[in-house]
C-alpha cells in the first residue's frame, strides 16, 4: 500500500512540475502580408518569451524582457527573422525589409512587431512564404497567416513542414481552408493541456461506480462506454455552441475571464474525483463547463481569423478538428484505463493522486490567469 501511495505522489510531483509552467500558452507568431501589385507589405510578431529563447535577449537575467534589452536585440531579431522567413512570387524572391522594431500587447503577454516592406519582380498572383521560426527550438510553433489582396482576405498556419506554403492570392481555395483549420483544431486539443486535463478528470471514473461510499469496477465494458459516450457527447454539444457563437461574433467573454474559470472547471472536476458530489450526472458537469470551455477554443480562431470566403466550413472544420483530437485522445487512453479499473492501485492511488495532481496544477493556473499580470 505505501508503496502505491509513494508512486502515486511520485507522479503527481512529475506531473505537476512538468506542466506548472505551461498553462495554456500556444507558441503563435503572427504574420500579416498586403498584396499591392509588386509591393508587400505587412509584419511579424513573436511572443517576447520565444525571442529570448530564440536569441537571449534578458541581459541581466532576471528573467525578465525590458524595452531597453528587446531594443538592444533588434539587429540580432531581424537577422533571425531574415533567416527563417521569406517571401516570393511567381517569378522570383521578394526580398524582406524590416522596420523600427515595436512590442505590441496581446492577451497572453506582449509580442515583438516588426513591420516590413518587400519588392517582387512582377505582380504578385502566387505568394510563396517559407517560415520556419521557432523550428528548432519548439516544433509545436506555427505561423498564423493573414493574406490581404485589396478586398479579398485569407488565412492559413504557417510552419511544421519543409517546403513552403502557396498561395494564389486572388483566390482562395476553401479545400486549403478546410484542411489548414481542421489541423488546427487537432492541434489545439492536442497542446491544450488544460482541455486535456478536464477531459481526463471526468473520464477518470468513468471505469467505476459509486457504491456505499467507495469506488468500484464497473462489471463490463458496456456502462463504462455509455457513461464516457454521455460525457464526450456533452462536453462537444456544449463547447460547439459557445465556439460558433464567439467565433461568429455573437458572444464573447473578456479572455482573462475565460481563462481563469476554464482553470476553476478542471479544479471543481478533479475535486469531485476526491469527494464526490456528483457521480452519475458527470455529463451535466461536463456540458456546463464545456460552455466555457469553447469560448477558450474560440480565442484561438481570433488569432488565426476566420476567412470571409470561407468563414463557415473553415469554423466546421476546426470543430471537426477539436472533435478528431479529442476522439483520439480518448480511444487511446480508456482502453487503458479500463483494464486497470479492477485493481486496487487504480482506485485507491491513481484516481485520487492522479486526480489531486490535476487540481493543483489548475489551482496554479487560476492564480496565474485570475491573478497575475500577463507578460
Amino acid at each position: 500500500m505505501r508503496s502505491w501511495k509513494t508512486a502515486a505522489v511520485s507522479l503527481a510531483l512529475m506531473l505537476m512540475a512538468s506542466t506548472a509552467a505551461f498553462a495554456h500558452v500556444a507558441s503563435n507568431g503572427f504574420l500579416v502580408v498586403q498584396v499591392k501589385g509588386q509591393q508587400l507589405s505587412g509584419s511579424i510578431e513573436l511572443a517576447v518569451r520565444d525571442v529570448e529563447l530564440a536569441i537571449g535577449v534578458d541581459a541581466n537575467r532576471d528573467g525578465k524582457v525590458t524595452w531597453g534589452e528587446l531594443r538592444a536585440g533588434e539587429p540580432l531579431l531581424m537577422q533571425y527573422v531574415a533567416q527563417r522567413l521569406s517571401l516570393g512570387a511567381q517569378n522570383g524572391d521578394c526580398p524582406i525589409n524590416f522596420q523600427a522594431l515595436q512590442v505590441n500587447e496581446r492577451v497572453d503577454g506582449n509580442y515583438a512587431w516588426l513591420p516590413f516592406t518587400a519588392l517582387c519582380p512582377l505582380a504578385v498572383r502566387q505568394l510563396r512564404i517559407r517560415y520556419s521560426l521557432m523550428d528548432d527550438i519548439d516544433p509545436s510553433h506555427r505561423g498564423l497567416l493573414t493574406l490581404i489582396d485589396g478586398a479579398i482576405s485569407q488565412t492559413g498556419v504557417l510552419g511544421g513542414k519543409d517546403a513552403p506554403a502557396l498561395f494564389t492570392v486572388d483566390a482562395p481555395s476553401r479545400a486549403r481552408a478546410f484542411v489548414e483549420y481542421l489541423q488546427a483544431g487537432i492541434w489545439h486539443i492536442w497542446s491544450g493541456i488544460d482541455h486535456l486535463l478536464f477531459l481526463f478528470s471526468l473520464l477518470l471514473p468513468a471505469v467505476l461506480l459509486r457504491q456505499d461510499g467507495r469506488w468500484e469496477p464497473v462489471p463490463r465494458a458496456r456502462p463504462a462506454f455509455l457513461s464516457i459516450l454521455k460525457v464526450v457527447t456533452a462536453f462537444t454539444l456544449a463547447h460547439s455552441i459557445t465556439l460558433s457563437l464567439a467565433a461568429l461574433d455573437v458572444v464573447r467573454l473578456p479572455s482573462r475571464l475565460t481563462e481563469s474559470v476554464i482553470a476553476a472547471s478542471i479544479v471543481v472536476a478533479a475535486l469531485n474525483n476526491i469527494f464526490p458530489v456528483v457521480t452519475e450526472s458527470r455529463a451535466r458537469i461536463a456540458f456546463a463547463f464545456g460552455l466555457l470551455h469553447g469560448f477558450g477554443f474560440a480565442s484561438v480562431l481570433a488569432d488565426m481569423g476566420l476567412p470571409h470566403t470561407a468563414r463557415l466550413i473553415s469554423l466546421l472544420a476546426f470543430n471537426l478538428g477539436i472533435e478528431t483530437g479529442q476522439l483520439a485522445v480518448v480511444l487511446a487512453v480508456m482502453p487503458i484505463v479500463y483494464g486497470l479499473r479492477s485493481g486496487a492501485i487504480y482506485r485507491r492511488a491513481l484516481l485520487p493522486w492522479g486526480s489531486a495532481a490535476i487540481a493543483a496544477v489548475a489551482l496554479l493556473w487560476l492564480v496565474q490567469r485570475a491573478f497575475l499580470p500577463t507578460g
